[in-house]
């Protein structure tokens, strides 16, 4: 597989002088944010990464290749072709054997950023069990690769649209922290708390690297819950009703097309309120994850 990797210039120099590298997802471009405001975003994650001293790396499958390094017409395609397909672990191979164009999500991310080495990536909020999801088994294959792969993903929790309590239950026993950033109590993507309280809390960068540092090599990720800007956050009460007028749409939807659909129905039904919030989230993920990064390029260096 590393033989398919196509590390762009830049990543490439960084990664083997031991600098600060944040891989970052495509799907968020396919598939969870509208154009243009899709481009808008990526170009400011990649601004603050750059600004906080890291290398942006956003991975994607073009033409047989993993990509981990995209330019902006590369970035163009992801966020305007159709066709473009959201990738986990299971889809890679296929999408490399027809040279399709394949946007990773969080768990594809993960994996790419493992094979590069790359060992901290941001995005929006991590997938999980849906709701019913103990008889559906719609669970999201994020999950299994924190499991397993080797990287912190930085991100203001679970989408809030999942059982979260499931959800961090699976994690728990795939032995995967969930350490919350300067917060006891999980976020929950829109929201900056729910009630589920955390087991681990680090208030720095430093603490987020040292962390990651020293539960290396047992195997699995770590996630960094960083709570959504206090100025973009969403109430919990107005949420849920948003929530269950969307899920009430959802009848038969499943599989992968059901986040986009429900975070689409909730974006209308907010008049904009969630997309906000979620261009925020992102914008603080991608600054922090680069923070992270450094101290942890540090500590290696230390």
């Amino acid at each position: 597989m590393k033989s398919r990797l196509d590390l762009a210039p830049e990543v490439a120099a960084a990664l083997a002088e031991g600098r600060p590298v944040v891989a970052l997802e495509t799907a968020l471009v396919s598939h969870g944010l509208p154009h243009p405001r899709n481009l808008e975003t990526m170009a400011s994650m990649t601004r603050l990464i750059r600004e906080a001293g890291a290398v942006p790396a956003t991975v994607g499958l073009l033409d047989g290749a993993i990509r981990v390094g995209l330019d902006d017409d590369a970035l163009a395609r992801f966020a305007t072709d159709p066709g473009a397909l959201k990738v986990s672990r299971r889809d890679i191979g296929p999408v490399l054997v027809t040279k399709g164009l394949g946007a990773t999500t969080v768990a594809g991310t993960m994996l790419c950023a493992a094979l590069a080495g790359i060992r901290v990536m941001a995005t929006g909020g991590i997938g999980g069990v849906h709701r019913g999801g103990e008889t559906s088994l719609d669970i999201s294959a994020d999950l299994a690769e924190l499991a397993r792969t080797d990287v912190a993903v930085v991100c203001s929790g679970a989408k809030s649209i999942l059982d979260l309590g499931r959800t961090l239950e699976v994690l728990e026993t795939a032995g995967v922290p969930v350490v919350g950033y300067g917060v006891d109590r999980l976020p929950a993507f829109h929201l900056r708390s729910s009630d589920l309280p955390l087991v681990a809390r680090v208030e720095s960068p430093a603490g987020a690297a040292a962390l990651i540092k020293a539960r290396a090599g047992l195997g699995g990720g770590v996630v960094i819950a960083n709570p959504v800007p206090e100025r973009a956050a969403l109430g919990g009460a107005e949420y849920a009703r948003w929530l269950a007028r969307a899920e009430a749409e959802a009848a038969g939807i499943g599989g992968g097309a059901l986040t986009p659909f429900l975070l689409d129905r909730l974006v209308k039904y907010s008049a904009g309120r969630t997309l906000a919030a979620n261009v925020a989230l992102l914008e603080a993920n991608a600054a922090l994850a680069a923070r992270i990064a450094g101290a942890l390029a540090a500590l290696d260096g230390a």
